[in-house]
């Protein structure tokens, strides 16, 4: 992997699952977190064994070990969810669509041993899909997962107790599709624990379905929910008591399951793609709030025409974005990570110093492809150094759930970290 002059590469193995994305899927919450001077990763090698690895926080050496368990990694959205909780503990889900929860953490606090398969609750974790691990300010876990299918899925959040060891039921069903719909939804939990939510409307499992973006925070660990505003929501949250950050149509291609940001202050920034009316061609969009009123910049710069009608996990010329954002003197500069064929399908960021205008520059942070990747890094080490760090892996996704005969691929983490 050439990579640009300024970005550091480590290698953790050689032997990555390579045959569709199931490694590098956005929604992977998280693919690396760092927790006090240890980064941890997970990964499926090419013999479908659940990897763990960890390093010191910026070691090119990585500790490597494979666990007992084994995950069906050619459904591409079987990915592995980690975090480590305030007492050090690994916490790790995988192998999830629509089937039972397959959970479990690490014998003690550092290790890369996982003990036996444990239920949450046992009590809808049937038709477990999407599994998100979030820490909260205290130590805490937040476990966030759909109940049900694609077009009538509920959303449901589980907590860990550090003190109690045990997790409890904080929402069955917050936000309620009324058997028309489903929410896919992204999350993010600011440095003060404040839970930012958002989401597109989803009316069938043709991804074309996807419309509107909506949004919700707590600052209560999740038990009760705000609009933007201060508002309360009653719940559950529906389509018609939703606060809509944009609305926007179905058949925009609009993608599900980006990424969103949020700051210590509480400023809102989502990430997304879709073509606005008129046009046709899908550009990468930052819908954000630092006053008291939604922003759209369009970043604006594709050429290409692509259409997401269809089901399953699609080979998509470009992949979803991830955003960052931090303070720049009396603005607000951010970061928004990409690949696309355009540019060779390279790691990419787009990069704006005062968000508002629409002076977006966009650097590759390598210079050779990197295949159908989508961008995912270690949340906590941007929350305490400000410095990128991105799960990388050359992945191929054939179109609508396929597996691709590919040689398993380096895994590596790449970092960087921007003039701030």
């Amino acid at each position: 992997m050439c990579i640009a002059q300024e970005t550091k590469l480590s290698t953790i193995a050689s032997n990555g699952w390579a045959n569709n994305s199931v490694n590098t899927v956005i929604f992977r919450k998280n693919s690396l977190v760092t927790f006090k001077s240890m980064q941890y990763a997970a990964y499926y090698d090419n013999e479908q064994n659940v990897v763990l690895a960890k390093r010191k926080t910026g070691s090119l050496r990585w500790t490597v070990q494979a666990s007992a368990y084994k995950g069906d990694a050619s459904d591409a959205h079987k990915s592995i969810s980690i975090m480590v909780d305030g007492n050090g503990f690994i916490h790790i889900a995988w192998g999830q669509h629509n089937n039972n929860l397959n959970y479990a953490r690490s014998v003690s606090a550092g290790s890369l041993t996982l003990g036996n398969k444990q239920v949450m609750l046992s009590a809808k974790e049937n038709k477990v899909s999407y599994p998100e691990f979030y820490k909260l300010a205290n130590g805490d876990l937040l476990f966030f997962y759909r109940d049900g299918g694609s077009g009538n899925g509920n959303l449901m959040i589980n907590r860990y107790s550090l003190h109690t060891q045990r997790w409890t039921r904080v929402q069955d069903g917050m936000i309620d599709g009324e058997g028309e719909r489903n929410a896919y939804w992204q999350v993010a939990v600011d440095q003060v624990g404040t839970i930012h939510l958002s989401w597109v409307w989803r009316e069938s499992p043709d991804v074309a379905s996807n419309h509107d973006l909506c949004y919700a925070k707590s600052t209560d660990g999740g038990l009760t929910w705000l609009k933007s505003t201060g508002e309360k929501y009653p719940l559950p949250i529906t389509e018609a008591n939703a606060e809509y950050a944009l609305r926007i149509p179905q058949k925009s291609e609009l993608i599900n399951q980006t990424s969103m940001f949020a700051d210590a202050k509480g400023n809102v920034f989502i990430a997304g793609y879709w073509h606005d009316a008129n046009e046709s061609v899908p550009q990468y969009h930052l819908v954000f709030k630092t006053g008291d009123r939604w922003k759209v910049s369009n970043l604006n710069f594709r050429k290409t025409t692509f259409s997401l009608s269809g089901t399953g996990t699609k080979r998509i010329p470009i992949s979803r974005p991830q955003i960052v954002a931090w303070p720049n003197g009396t603005h607000y500069a951010a970061g928004m990570l990409f690949r696309d064929a355009e540019r060779g399908s390279k790691v990419s960021i787009a990069l704006n110093d005062e968000l508002g205008s629409e002076n977006w520059t966009i650097k590759d942070l390598t210079e050779t492809s990197i295949g159908e990747w989508e961008p995912t890094y270690d949340t906590e080490l941007w929350k305490t150094k400000k410095m990128l760090s991105l799960f990388l892996q050359n992945v191929t996704q054939i179109d609508g759930e396929g597996k691709a005969d590919q040689a398993p691929t380096k895994v590596q983490v790449l970092d960087w970290k921007p003039n701030q």
